[in-house]
């Protein structure tokens, strides 16, 4: 990618214009940032990126305790015959995103209508049968489309070249009505995340829960796919929040952590792929993966810590 970012920048002091050549990752932070933030589609993608991770966060925290990864993982998937089908149609990928993923959402939500262990069953069964849909679906309409579908690789493994302000408006507007829902419902529906049975017997919403935080999950999936791509967008939306429930089990410092990590690795992730020839959607990816396994060795070693103290003698014995 690094090598048809030219271009012309005004600085900042003398107004005079500079040439700007390819970018060049250095030790001065300063110079680093002025070249980050030269383009406007790089400014487009950094303020993009910013509000996926922070929807990300939160609801892939929620998704994590919930237990509904694999759906997580299914909605995903469904952007593959969105993007596909809305080639085919003429119309926006971002549209065919959206578009799939909530009918992806509505299908698992009205095929696992029981609670308790029976509609966890059912759900895990409709979800792998509409991730299996959807993928043939794709396939269909790739077919029906001659097998043409510009951007494949982007499509798959995510971009920043093509971010529009336009997108982040839009974005913008999806993250503020996910984040609303979450500060409005976030007490009951954990209470129903914790313990479904007792939820409903006080007179929680359990179903209507089920249901809103499904299609909100649908769309922080599309919203993340258009950063990192259908296939790695489980990466950002699931391990930011594994690794922050391995460090910490209160929930405000929880949802504070997961956010943090999910905007720590998608900055770098975005900075690693502006300054190199790589998709953002690997950085990303691999960033996610090394702090989650960092929290996994954090607890580790936390609990062999513990069990040491258990097993020692009292001072003097």
């Amino acid at each position: 990618m690094a090598e048809v970012l030219f271009g012309f920048i005004r600085g900042p002091a003398t107004g005079v214009v500079i040439l700007l050549g390819p970018p060049h990752l250095s030790l001065n932070p300063a110079s680093d940032l002025r070249q980050l933030t030269a383009f406007p589609f790089m400014v487009n993608a950094l303020q993009a990126g910013t509000i996926v991770a922070l929807m990300g966060a939160v609801t892939g925290w929620f998704m994590v305790l919930r237990r509904q990864s694999f759906a997580g993982h299914t909605l995903s998937t469904m952007s593959f015959p969105g993007a596909s089908g809305a080639a085919l149609a003429g119309l926006p990928v971002a549209t065919g995103y959206f578009i799939f993923s909530t009918l992806g959402a509505l299908i698992i939500a009205a095929g696992s209508r029981s609670a308790g262990r029976r509609g966890f069953a059912q759900e895990s069964a409709v979800t792998g049968v509409v991730q299996a849909f959807g993928l043939a679906a794709g396939f269909l309409f790739l077919s029906l489309n001659h097998g043409v579908l510009e951007s494949l690789e982007t499509l798959l493994f995510g971009s920043f070249l093509g971010i529009t302000r336009g997108q982040v408006l839009t974005l913008l507007a999806i993250a503020a009505g996910a984040l609303t829902f979450f500060a409005l419902a976030g007490r009951p529906l954990l209470f129903a995340s914790v313990d479904e049975e007792v939820a409903s017997a006080q007179g929680v919403p359990v179903r209507g829960l089920a249901v809103a935080f499904l299609l909100v999950l649908a769309l922080a999936v599309a919203a993340t796919a258009q950063i990192t791509g259908v296939v790695l967008v489980f990466a950002l939306l699931i391990a930011p929040a594994a690794a922050a429930q391995q460090l910490t089990a209160r929930v405000g410092r929880g949802l504070a952590l997961s956010a943090a990590i999910a905007l720590a690795v998608t900055w770098i992730g975005l900075g690693l792929a502006y300054f190199t020839n790589y998709p953002v959607g690997f950085f990303i990816t691999s960033l996610a993966f090394a702090v989650y396994a960092l929290a996994r060795i954090v607890r580790a070693l936390r609990e062999a810590a513990r069990g040491s103290r258990r097993r020692s003698p009292p001072d003097g014995r």
